[in-house]
């Protein structure tokens, strides 16, 4: 390490997949001295010679506080801040490596996953806490609308760090900002990981209703009726609507839904022209972490009698027992009686609150972070 660099807060992240390597771009930019865990070694030799991931972001040239290695004991020496960006059904093993390298610090872990466990339906941050038998008090999460190659193109944007210590989460919400990538706190976890969670399994039905080629009122339909499924299963779970409203929830939904970079879209876009799941599989080159949230969303939306038809029906595309062209038919019930169209704090009728929502994930990023009240600056 350069003097220079000595002078520099140290931080690791775990994962270097392309948003595991832009989180750490991010953290670099900031001012803190990164250093990436990798699986693979030549990618971590690439990372840390060339100053590139040519496989996950291409044409983008890293900071040259950024470095990275595939020995977990030399990525966590000293880091003051540990990141994870493992895929989700990965990070219970690759924690029992990690458990004796932190258990006798005290820094931050930060998860930066969207998923849950397929065999628990546990949470990232409960998997964290159980694996590294830590405090959750020293547990972070980080969501929002994060497409990895906008923001390694630095194209503004902004994240909620959530925890359930108010100081950690703004240690490390100081920690994760520089010039073009803004963040916000909250003490709402449950409710800022089932935001990046659920609005996967949203994006997935968008990509197949896109795949088929339906339009923008297919597409309009199925947001708006997703952020209610979303907002009804969190807060059965304890989580605060403000969060569902806020980045973590409205904002990661706006910009997974709509974007060809979202890997749960693309993943849905492939099943829509016809593609069977095992294809759609092979066909990515990184995780679509809602194609394996599906399963265990559902069942534990059924313990606690929440109804998610979004998400049912996307099972049963991938499953094959729906064709994709009857998705967009049945999104909300087949009982024809009238229904009040019900908001995501569980009021018929009027469109007000749809729009406040809206007005909120807006005003984060016009007035400071003051649009919603679960996420402050």
């Amino acid at each position: 390490m350069s003097r220079r660099d000595a002078s520099l807060p140290r931080v690791a992240v775990i994962g270097a997949g392309s948003w595991g390597t832009t989180f750490g771009k991010i953290l670099a930019d900031g001012g803190a001295h990164v250093t990436m865990w990798a699986r693979r070694p030549e990618l971590a030799h690439e990372i840390a010679e060339a100053k590139r991931n040519s496989e996950y972001l291409p044409g983008i040239n890293l900071p040259r506080n950024m470095t990275a290695t595939h020995h977990l004991s030399e990525a966590l020496d000293g880091a003051e801040q540990v990141y994870l960006s493992i895929p989700s059904q990965a990070v219970r093993q690759n924690l029992k490596a990690v458990r004796p390298l932190v258990m006798r610090t005290e820094a931050p872990i930060v998860s930066l996953m969207k998923g849950v466990e397929r065999r628990t339906g546990l949470r990232m941050s409960q998997v964290i806490e159980q694996e590294l038998h830590c405090d959750p008090a020293r547990i972070a999460v980080a969501s929002g609308p994060n497409l990895a190659l906008e923001i390694a193109r630095e194209q503004p944007t902004a994240a909620v760090i959530s925890s359930t210590s108010q100081e950690t989460a703004d240690a490390v919400a100081r920690r994760a900002r520089n010039r073009y990538f803004r963040t916000f706190v909250n003490t709402d976890v449950i409710g800022t990981e089932f935001g990046g969670v659920l609005k996967n399994l949203i994006a997935v039905a968008i990509g197949i209703v896109d795949g088929v080629g339906y339009g923008e009122n297919t597409k309009a339909s199925i947001i708006t009726r997703g952020l209610v499924e979303m907002t009804d299963f969190a807060m059965a779970f304890g989580a605060h609507p403000e969060t569902l409203q806020g980045l973590a929830g409205l904002g990661d939904l706006i910009a997974t839904c709509q974007s060809p970079l979202s890997r749960n879209n693309t993943a849905g876009r492939l099943l829509g022209q016809g593609y069977r799941f095992d294809d759609v599989v092979k066909q990515m080159n990184q995780t679509a972490e809602g194609l394996a949230s599906v399963a265990p969303i559902l069942q534990l939306a059924r313990e606690v009698g929440v109804q998610m038809p979004i998400v049912e029906q996307v099972k049963m595309v991938l499953d094959g027992t729906m064709n994709p062209k009857d998705i967009a038919p049945h999104l909300t019930t087949d009982d024809d009686t009238p229904k009040g169209e019900r908001t995501q704090n569980g009021q018929a009728g009027g469109g007000g609150a749809l729009w406040r929502s809206l007005q909120r994930a807006l005003d984060q990023f016009r007035h400071g972070g003051r649009g919603a009240a679960g996420d402050r600056s």
